[in-house]
C-alpha cells in the first residue's frame, strides 16, 4: 500500500485538479444573517478550513428557496442578487480558495424536513409528514407540476450565481431526507404522475436539476451530486435503487458521486439509530476501511459507477483513508466531525503529525445513553440526537468567531445553547 495515496492529486472530468484527495464534506454552518446572506464569519470559517488542509471544502445547505429552509441560518441564493450579497459570497469562495484550495456550493431544498420555526406547512413530493416526536416539523403538501418546474429552475439559477461569484463547482444535495431525496423514496413519493411512481419518474427531479446546472454553468465548473446508499427505513430508497440512479447519473457527466445515507427518522450518518428498527440493506461487508459507515456501499457503486467517488461518514484514522484510497473503490475521503474540533485536521493527517483524530464522542460519551436509562425511546431519544448535533454546532460557531474550539463542553449546555440560537435566529429573520 502507497502510504502517500492521500497526497495525491486528483483530476476531475471537468479538468479542475484537487491538490489531495481529502474533502471537508458539507456541514451545516448557521452563520447567516437575518436576510439568509453570507457574512464574515463564512469567510472566517472557510479561510481556517481551506488553510487546513484539505484539497476540497463543500459548504453546507445553501438553499435554493428562503420559504423551505433547514435552519435560520441558512445561505438562500434565489431571485436577483444585490451588489453586498454578491461581494458576501465572493469573499467566501476567496476565503475558500486560499492555498489553492477548491471551494463548491451544496445546494440543497430542506421539503417536508423545514421546521415549524421556518414554516408550519412544508412542502414534498407529497402530504406524508416525518415520523418523529416533539413537533418540530409539520404536515408537508404535495407541490404542484408547476412548483416543481419552479424547483428546477431554482438550482439553475443560484448554480449560476455561484458560478458567477468565484466558486468553483456545486453539489445537488439529493440524500438525507430533503427534497430531492424525498421524491426518490417510495414510502414519501405517493405521486401517480410523472414525478413519482416507477423509479425513473422518481429520480427525474434530480435528474432534471443536475441538467439545469451543468447547462446554466460551464464545462470548466465542477457538478456533483449528494446521493443516498439508502434510506434505511423500510419500504423506503433501497441500496438497489441507488445503483439504479447512479446508472442514470452516469449519463450526466458529473464530476464526484458522494455516497451517504439516512434522513431525519434514521440519521444513519451520525451513528444515531431513528424511533424505528434500522432496515439493514443486504451488502457483502468489506474487508477494507471498517471504519467508513458507507464504504461497504461504494464498493458495490463502483461496479456500475463512471464517475469519481467520495464516501464521508466514519474516516478518522490515516491507515483507514489510504486503505480505502488503495482499493480503488473510492478517489475522494470526506471528512465531517474531526473538522469541527480542529480545522487543521486534514493537515495533520497529510504531515504525519497525527495517525487518527481523537474520539470526542467517547470522551464525552456523546451518543444514545447520555440522557438516562429512557433515552432509548421517544422524545429523549431525539433529545440525544440534538444534543449531538449541538455539541457539534457549538463548535463550529467558535471557528467561525476566530476563537479555539472546546473538547470540553457539556453536552447538556450545548443542547441548550442550540435550542436558544435556533429559535432566535428563526425570529430575527426578515421577511420580504
Amino acid at each position: 500500500m502507497n502510504d502517500d495515496l492521500l497526497l495525491t492529486p486528483f483530476h476531475l472530468p471537468c479538468g479542475q485538479m484537487l491538490r489531495n484527495r481529502l474533502c471537508k464534506a458539507a456541514m451545516t454552518e448557521g452563520v447567516a444573517d437575518e436576510l439568509n446572506r453570507a457574512t464574515p464569519r463564512h469567510a472566517t470559517l472557510y479561510r481556517r478550513w481551506a488553510e487546513g488542509g484539505a484539497g476540497l471544502l463543500i459548504t453546507g445547505n445553501v438553499q435554493v428557496d428562503r420559504r423551505y429552509l433547514e435552519r435560520a441560518g441558512n445561505i438562500v441564493i434565489e431571485g436577483e442578487q444585490t451588489a453586498p450579497q454578491r461581494r458576501s459570497l465572493e469573499k467566501m469562495a476567496t476565503a475558500g480558495k486560499t492555498g489553492d484550495t477548491r471551494i463548491w456550493v451544496q445546494l440543497s431544498h430542506a421539503g417536508r424536513q423545514t421546521p415549524k420555526l421556518i414554516a408550519n406547512e412544508p412542502v414534498g413530493p407529497s402530504a406524508v409528514p416525518l415520523q418523529l416526536p416533539g413537533g418540530r416539523f409539520g404536515c408537508p403538501r404535495a407541490l404542484t407540476a408547476d412548483e416543481i418546474r419552479e424547483v428546477i429552475a431554482r438550482f439553475a439559477h443560484a448554480a449560476t450565481v455561484c458560478h458567477q461569484t468565484g466558486f468553483d463547482g456545486v453539489q445537488v444535495h439529493s440524500a438525507h431526507g430533503y427534497l430531492l431525496s424525498e421524491f426518490l423514496s417510495p414510502k414519501v413519493n405517493l405521486r401517480e404522475d410523472e414525478w413519482g411512481g416507477p423509479l425513473e419518474n422518481r429520480a427525474r427531479l434530480l435528474l432534471e436539476c443536475v441538467r439545469a446546472v451543468r447547462s446554466a454553468t460551464s464545462p470548466e465548473f465542477a457538478v456533483g451530486v449528494k446521493l443516498n446508499s439508502a434510506d434505511f427505513q423500510q419500504g423506503g430508497f433501497a441500496f438497489e435503487d441507488c445503483l439504479r440512479v447512479i446508472e442514470m447519473l452516469n449519463q450526466e457527466g458529473l464530476d464526484l458521486l458522494e455516497v451517504s445515507g439516512g434522513t431525519y427518522e434514521q440519521p444513519r450518518l451520525l451513528q444515531i439509530d431513528g424511533l424505528e428498527p434500522v432496515f439493514e440493506e443486504k451488502v457483502r461487508e468489506s474487508t477494507r476501511a471498517r471504519e467508513a459507515y458507507f464504504f461497504k456501499y461504494a464498493v458495490e457503486a463502483r461496479k456500475v459507477a463512471r464517475m469519481p467517488l467520495m464516501v464521508t461518514g466514519g474516516f478518522r484514522s490515516r491507515s483507514g483513508m489510504n486503505e480505502a484510497l488503495s482499493s480503488g473503490d473510492v478517489d475522494v475521503i470526506g471528512l465531517g466531525r474531526p473538522l469541527c474540533l480542529d480545522a487543521n485536521f486534514p493537515q495533520k493527517i497529510l504531515g504525519g503529525e497525527i495517525e487518527s483524530a481523537p474520539d470526542y464522542e467517547r470522551d464525552l460519551r456523546l451518543g444514545p445513553g447520555i440522557f438516562g436509562p429512557n433515552s432509548s425511546v421517544g422524545l429523549l431519544k431525539v433529545a440525544n440526537g440534538f444534543a449531538k448535533i449541538g455539541w457539534y454546532y457549538e463548535q463550529i460557531y467558535r471557528l467561525a468567531d476566530g476563537l479555539a474550539t472546546d473538547p470540553e463542553l457539556g453536552v447538556w449546555r450545548a443542547l441548550m445553547a442550540y435550542e436558544r440560537t435556533e429559535k432566535a435566529k428563526a425570529a430575527a429573520l426578515i421577511t420580504t
